[in-house]
């Protein structure tokens, strides 16, 4: 199977219309008592540069720097359902960001010149089974009009999705471009969050952490974001419902997981089952099983030293070639840090 037929699977190439929540609901939320006890993020506009990463398999990547200048950062992002406040998994989450000079990839205009065709600074993860994600990026610019931010969206499943932004608090971050002028030279961000038109009615639920990161040299960043929902993966709910007539995919147990863990697999139809490895930038690394398989049910343990692999984040995939059709089926194994 080549890579976009499995990012397919994932719900990340092809997916349905994406229905954003109300803006006004979410802004309304900050002040509410929702169900769980969480607040739900504030929809905020996609802006003008959004592209539609689902259109290329190439945005699945940790790291959508490319050969893009600027201090790097660390962002990680933990997705939690508004019902009962626990982590979701198995959601795949896209940002995208301007760079270092206030311009965003993907396209031309008098106030962003020479940009189409360029990819940079864009990427989607699936969240682990503790909801999160983690991109390696710079810290974004700014350019007129906008204070410094972060675009996302959250897919829930193929008819909602939660699309915000975040930022980042104004002295650190702007201590930080006059620490690097040669990279920031346009200076310090003149905007405050009171005459930012998107964040000038509340951010701080959008309120991204910023510290030092003595293992990169750069800094990290963390935003905790709530999304409709009950702590249940519900990104890939439409092709359960297909996948469901040839197996049951269950998620791998123990998770997370040191050293070893397993994958338990209910079987409907009989036919050629193969569970396959893939790492998270979408490249297939090993088979688990290739072989053929009768109705029942089975435990697969993930032979990391046979297969030659470190035990780490991986994608697992069940794919079954079937006489009703080939069905397919990926999950998440989160690695205990």
């Amino acid at each position: 199977m080549n890579r976009k037929t499995f990012l397919k699977t994932l719900g990340i190439a092809g997916v349905g219309a994406s229905l954003p929540f109300s803006a006004k609901a979410a802004k309304n939320n900050k002040f509410g008592n929702p169900p769980g006890g969480c607040v739900l993020i504030p929809a905020e506009t996609p802006g003008p540069f959004p592209l539609d990463l689902t259109e290329n398999t190439f945005f699945f990547r940790q790291d959508v720097r490319e050969e893009e200048e600027g201090v790097q950062l660390n962002l990680r992002m933990k997705i939690i359902g508004l019902e009962n406040c626990l982590p979701m998994e198995n959601l795949r989450v896209n940002i995208w960001h301007c760079n270092k000079d206030g311009y965003y990839s993907g396209y031309n205009g008098n106030n962003n010149p020479n940009q189409e065709g360029l990819t940079y600074l864009r990427g989607y993860q699936i969240t682990n089974a503790s909801g999160e994600v983690e991109f390696i990026t710079i810290l974004p610019g700014w350019y007129p009009g906008r204070i410094c931010h972060i675009h996302f969206q959250v897919f829930v499943n193929s008819m909602y999705s939660a699309v915000s932004q975040l930022t980042f608090d104004i002295d650190t971050k702007n201590a930080i471009y006059l620490d690097y002028p040669d990279l920031y030279t346009k200076g310090e961000d003149p905007k405050t969050f009171d005459t930012d038109n998107i964040f000038a009615d509340g951010h701080a639920f959008q309120l991204a952490t910023l510290d030092e990161n003595p293992d990169t040299g750069g800094y990290s960043s963390f935003l905790e974001v709530t999304v409709e929902g009950n702590g249940v993966a519900t990104s890939l709910g439409h092709i359960e419902k297909e996948t469901a007539k040839a197996f049951d995919l269950g998620q791998n147990f123990p998770n997370p997981f040191r050293s070893q863990t397993s994958i338990p697999v209910t079987v409907k139809q009989p036919g050629h089952y193969v569970l396959s490895l893939w790492d998270l930038s979408g490249k297939r690394l090993a088979n688990v099983i290739d072989q053929k398989l009768t109705p029942g049910a089975y435990v697969f343990e993930v032979p990391f030293s046979a297969l030659g692999l470190s035990a780490k984040s991986l994608v697992y995939q069940l794919e079954a070639i079937t006489t009703d059709g080939t069905f397919r089926m990926p999950k998440m194994m989160t690695a205990a840090k």
